[in-house]
């Protein structure tokens, strides 16, 4: 359902939450070797999410990106939202034009519900929330 775009938005972000801070900061050829995606696809995103002010960068010598307390708060559907937009939930999950409580596809009464419980979980849950649950073991994925 989401887009590989921000699919490595949120592991970057995630990275990111776990090993920046202002004084911290990672350019993007190190985080894309982290996590191992492609470091020219990752830096149009990072420049995406700063310009939306979901992660902070700094130029020059001593530059690059971190997330900032105010970053942290950010919900992770704003990630989402600020790569793909949210027409995502949406769109028919098997891809039909027109798809709606009124006129179903197959399977649309399964999937709504549950497109529905991820949109309000992604938007009541932010950054920091996801961070203290990787940092603490409660959830573990490899970045």
């Amino acid at each position: 359902m989401l887009s590989k775009s921000s699919k490595y938005a949120i592991r970057a972000v995630l990275y990111l939450s776990l090993n920046s801070n202002e004084e911290k900061k990672y350019n993007p050829k190190d985080i894309a070797e982290a996590i191992d995606i492609p470091a020219p696809f990752l830096a149009k995103t990072l420049q995406s999410l700063t310009k939306k002010n979901i992660i902070s960068s700094t130029k020059g010598r001593n530059g690059g990106f971190y997330l900032t307390k105010v970053n942290r708060s950010n919900s992770m559907l704003s990630i989402i939202e600020s790569i793909d937009g949210l027409n995502k939930f949406e769109e028919c999950f098997i891809g039909l034009p027109k798809c709606s409580d009124s006129n179903p596809c197959a399977i649309h009464h399964i999937v709504f519900p549950l497109k529905n419980e991820m949109f309000k979980a992604l938007e009541k849950n932010n950054i920091d929330d996801f961070t203290k649950d990787l940092a603490s073991g409660k959830i573990h994925i490899t970045i």
